[in-house]
């Protein structure tokens, strides 16, 4: 655990000192208009490790919203502004078609796998095998994850899991579905006892262990990409701020937080 924290320490301060060190040639907003950034709740965290820097160096407010895939999809389809997004490969080549973001901006960053959680000091089950994991939602109580219909990733996936694993009816009457946000966070608060959701999504919750990631026969990988929006009035700085993204020191936030990198 100590190196754990070391290796996030140290991940958080290589960025603060990269985006310090870039950030002093750039130039500044054009009339001091924030940076908006949507992004999809998994790499919400990645993001927001890099915006403090961000904004010393640069003088930009950087405004951060998060949401379900699904959920940020039907907000830019409904007109919301942004400058940059953050978001998954699929969702990013409609907003394409749509003329929504430049396409020649969009690129893979980091892909998240699923994982398990409990509480904090109570019994982990195995996670070694389909059986395991079976097992595990069979034992629970309560299980909880993405509400499928709000649109998040991991809960449709695991919608189609269940299926698939001929477990879905036993695992209904277990629900506690989570309209976007932590699943986690209802395990912590006694809602449910195990919670399935992207790993990076579990790490922020406290007073919940992670038990393990999906065996990799059932295992889902969400990739998230980055877009500059096409009607974005501070395109230098939405460039800069994504170029952010691309570098070692991003990478190893990147892992800090539970994702991998893909660049």
């Amino acid at each position: 655990m100590k190196s754990c924290l070391k290796f996030f320490a140290n991940a958080t301060a290589a960025a603060a000192l990269f985006v310090t060190t870039l950030g002093a040639g750039f130039a500044n907003a054009q009339d001091g208009a924030p940076l908006r950034v949507l992004t999809a709740g998994a790499f919400k965290q990645v993001v927001l490790s890099f915006v403090p820097a961000f904004e010393a160096s640069n003088g930009v407010k950087v405004e951060v919203q998060n949401d379900t895939a699904g959920g940020l999809l039907k907000r830019v389809a409904a007109g919301e502004a942004f400058d940059v997004i953050f978001l998954t490969p699929a969702g990013l080549v409609q907003l394409s078609k749509d003329g929504k973001v430049d396409a020649a901006s969009v690129a893979p960053v980091a892909k998240v796998a699923i994982g398990v959680a409990v509480k904090t000091g109570q019994p982990q089950p195995a996670m070694k095998s389909v059986d395991d994991f079976k097992d595990a939602l069979r034992n629970a109580k309560k299980i909880a994850y993405i509400d499928p219909a709000s649109g998040g990733s991991s809960g449709i996936y695991l919608s189609g899991l269940f299926q698939r694993l001929g477990i879905a009816d036993e695992v209904k009457t277990k629900a506690v579905l989570v309209p976007g946000g932590y699943a986690a966070e209802r395990v912590a608060n006694g809602q449910a006892d195990l919670a399935i959701h992207q790993v990076s999504e579990i790490l922020p919750v406290a007073g919940v262990t992670l038990v393990g990631t999906l065996p990799e026969e059932i295992q889902n990988y969400t990739t998230y990409s980055f877009a500059i929006s096409a009607q974005s009035k501070v395109k230098v700085q939405a460039a800069n701020f994504i170029s952010v993204f691309t570098t070692r020191e991003a990478s190893e936030v990147i892992r800090a937080k539970g994702m991998q990198p893909v660049r």
